[in-house]
């Protein structure tokens, strides 16, 4: 049976050829012209070249969500599985495809507050130094301070020397009344304003307009996480450390509170609030709270100068010891904002993620 199958395939070769032959005799080439040369088959190299392999193209709509897990007493909970875990997008529960709980290196931009009152400046500026002592040799770091106006560090780097020495500086400049960037703006202005044409970086910090405060902390927020666009958050976990009274001139902003919360969810960035004395006094606190508790960061409350320091290494430690969950979406994907939800099953924990991502934020490659 076998040589009886060989024996046709040769003849329909030999009968494949024999009509090739007859068609270029009855149309054979015009006079200069080359006889044409056989296309190679579909996947034979041409030569001289080494055959590739074919390849397969898929598109891939996984979702990774970072998740917090504390319990009562507000301590890290690092010993629960993946079985323990139950995630819902738009109240339609998902299968957990991935999970890993590996500490992350962190992206953070430090957003510090350029324009306190005097006790919490007293309380915030000798701590500063110590956000280093909470980082690792594998994360990286980006100093900034705000008012009306964002006043744009160095850049990111993992030197802690060159942090500390940073974050001294910024110290000492603000201790003296002189802004971290560029000098007192002695051009023209407009309703208290630089007019246009002046650089708005050289214009003094006014605390209080009109009985509003000028301090432009939606703008900030929304500059830091620019400050992040290009980093890979499937490598690195993207944080934005906010320390603040919470005080926001909404007038003063250009950029509004959902375009801003938008931004973060769309990059998957972190924000952790530390909020001074006077923005729990002063009941300034619903900023601070939003934008951490909306990207699955957290809120801490500062009354002395040690408390800063000691959650500074408890914000990078969390940062850096989330849990991982992945999902490939499952139910109606007609709208472009979608809810998530996180339910573990051991009883009194409290879990902090993000309250829901944009359709477009999907990874290309989920963590192994």
């Amino acid at each position: 049976m076998k040589s009886s199958r060989n024996v046709g395939y040769i003849v329909v070769a030999v009968a494949s050829i024999g009509a090739s032959l007859l068609l270029q005799a009855q149309n054979p080439p015009s006079p200069g012209q080359n006889p044409p040369t056989p296309a190679p088959a579909t996947g034979q190299a041409k030569p001289g070249q080494t055959p590739k392999a074919p390849t397969i193209s898929t598109t891939t709509t996984e979702v990774i969500v970072p998740v917090t897990v504390k319990d009562r007493s507000k301590n890290l909970v690092p010993d629960l599985k993946k079985e323990d875990f139950r995630i819902f997008e738009d109240d339609v529960e998902q299968f957990i495809l991935k999970f890993a709980n590996d500490p992350v290196p962190l992206s953070m931009v430090v957003l510090i507050d350029n324009d306190l009152k005097s006790t919490d400046e007293k309380q915030v500026e000798p701590s500063l130094a110590s956000i280093v002592s909470g980082l690792s040799n594998s994360d990286e770091a980006f100093i900034c301070r705000f008012d009306q106006y964002f006043h744009e560090g160095k850049g990111f780097t993992r030197d802690q020397d060159k942090l500390i020495t940073e974050l001294r500086r910024t110290e000492l400049e603000s201790h003296s009344g002189t802004p971290p960037v560029g000098g007192p703006f002695e051009g023209p202005t407009i309703n208290n304003a630089p007019a246009p044409g002046a650089n708005p970086a050289q214009f003094p910090s006014t605390h209080v307009i009109g009985g509003q405060p000028t301090k432009a902390l939606d703008d900030a927020v929304y500059e830091g996480a620019q400050l992040l666009k290009d980093r890979d958050a499937k490598k690195r976990r993207k944080v934005i450390l906010l320390i603040s009274d919470g005080r926001n001139g909404a007038k003063f902003n250009t950029h509004k509170y959902d375009e801003v919360l938008a931004e973060l969810l769309r990059q998957q960035i972190t924000v952790y609030s530390v909020a001074t004395a006077n923005a729990y006094f002063d009941r300034k606190l619903d900023r601070l709270k939003s934008y951490a508790q909306n990207t699955g960061g957290d809120v801490y409350y500062g009354a002395k100068e040690q408390s800063f320091s000691d959650f500074y290494s408890r914000i990078s430690e969390e940062a850096r010891n989330q849990y991982v969950l992945v999902y490939s979406p499952q139910g109606d994907r007609k709208v472009d904002y979608h809810s998530i939800e996180v339910r573990v099953r051991r009883e009194g924990m409290e879990i902090l993620t993000r309250k829901g991502y944009y359709g477009g934020t999907f990874a290309t490659e989920a963590p192994k």
